[in-house]
C-alpha cells in the first residue's frame, strides 16, 4: 500500500523520524503503529483482526508492510487481534516468556511466529532497535519499549500502576512518548466502580493517573521530550479534554513547552511534530 503520509516523517534536516500513530487506545483494546522509513511495527495488537486492519488503513499502513508485533502484555486488550493475525499472515510476535506461558500465547503461534524473550531484551527492526523495559502492572510482567533509530527515539508505557525511576530512565530524552494517563483520582473516589476494582486501579501496580502522568511528562519536558500522547483513558474513570487539561497545566507552571493529546478508542491518533 502507498504510504500517503511519508511526507510527515522528514525530519529536520532531512533526517528519518521515527512516526507513532496510536491505532486506538482503551479497556477495549490497544494498540500503536510505529514507523520510520519503510519499517513498521506494532506495539500490541488487541480488538479484534477487523478492527485492526481498519485503523491501519486508516494510518495509510497494511497488516502486510508490519515487520513484527511486540506485546506489552498478556491481558485481552493487549492481544486480542493476535491468533486471526498471525493465522491470516506471517508477521513475527515477540512477548516474554512470562506473559506467554499466563496468557496461553506461545501455543497460538508457530515456532516459526512466536518469538519468546526474557522481560528485558531487545530487537533490530530495519532502521529501529526495539528494546523492552519492566512496567509496574499486575500481569505476569509487562514491558515498555524505548525505540530507536539513528537520529530519533520514542518510548510508550501503557498499563503503568507507577513510574519508577527505571521506568523514568527510559523514556528519558525521547523525542515522542506515549503514556497512560489513565484516571482522575477524584472521579475514580466517586465513581461507580466497586472497592476493591478501585483500589485495584489506584494501586502501584494497576494504572496511572493524570496527575502522575503530568507529574512524568514535565520531567520529561526537561530532557527533550516534544510530544505526548496519552493512552489508555479509562471511559468511566477519565475524560480526553480533563487528561489534556491536567498535564498542559502541569507543563505551563514548569514553563514548558510539550505537545499533547489524548488517544481515542475509536479513531487513530498521531503524535503531533
Amino acid at each position: 500500500m502507498a504510504d500517503a503520509s511519508a511526507g510527515m516523517r522528514a525530519k529536520r534536516g532531512g533526517m528519518i523520524e521515527i512516526e507513532v500513530i496510536r491505532l486506538y487506545s482503551g479497556s477495549k483494546g490497544n494498540s500503536t503503529l510505529v514507523r520510520s522509513g519503510r519499517d513498521a511495527v506494532l506495539i500490541d495488537a488487541g480488538k479484534s483482526a477487523r478492527a485492526l486492519e481498519t485503523a491501519l488503513r486508516s494510518a495509510g499502513e497494511d497488516i502486510d508492510g508490519i515487520s513484527a508485533v511486540f506485546i506489552t502484555h498478556e491481558h485481552s486488550d493487549h492481544v486480542s487481534a493476535l491468533r486471526i493475525i498471525t493465522k491470516n499472515h506471517s508477521v513475527p510476535v515477540h512477548m516474554t516468556e512470562p506473559a506467554a506461558k499466563a496468557g496461553g500465547l506461545g501455543s497460538v503461534y508457530s515456532p516459526a511466529t512466536a518469538n519468546i524473550h526474557p522481560p528485558l531484551y531487545s530487537v533490530q527492526v530495519g532502521c529501529m532497535n526495539v528494546r523492552s523495559f519492566v512496567v509496574p502492572h499486575d500481569s505476569s510482567v509487562c514491558n515498555g519499549f524505548r525505540i530507536e533509530t539513528e537520529n530519533d527515539s520514542v518510548g510508550i508505557v501503557t498499563d503503568c500502576g507507577r513510574v519508577t525511576e527505571d521506568v523514568y530512565e527510559n523514556l528519558k530524552g525521547c523525542r515522542v512518548v506515549v503514556i497512560e494517563a489513565n484516571h482522575d483520582i477524584r472521579m475514580l473516589e466517586e465513581g461507580p466502580y466497586d472497592p476493591a476494582l478501585k483500589a485495584r486501579v489506584a494501586s502501584p501496580f494497576g494504572h496511572l493517573s493524570n496527575s502522575s502522568c503530568a507529574e512524568t511528562v514535565v520531567r520529561l519536558a526537561g530532557t527533550g521530550t516534544e510530544s505526548v500522547i496519552l493512552a489508555h483513558l479509562s471511559e468511566i474513570n477519565n475524560a480526553p479534554d480533563l487528561a489534556v487539561r491536567t498535564v498542559e497545566e502541569a507543563l505551563r507552571s514548569a514553563g514548558s513547552n510539550v505537545r499533547v493529546a489524548a488517544a481515542s478508542q475509536n479513531q487513530i491518533t498521531r503524535a503531533e511534530v
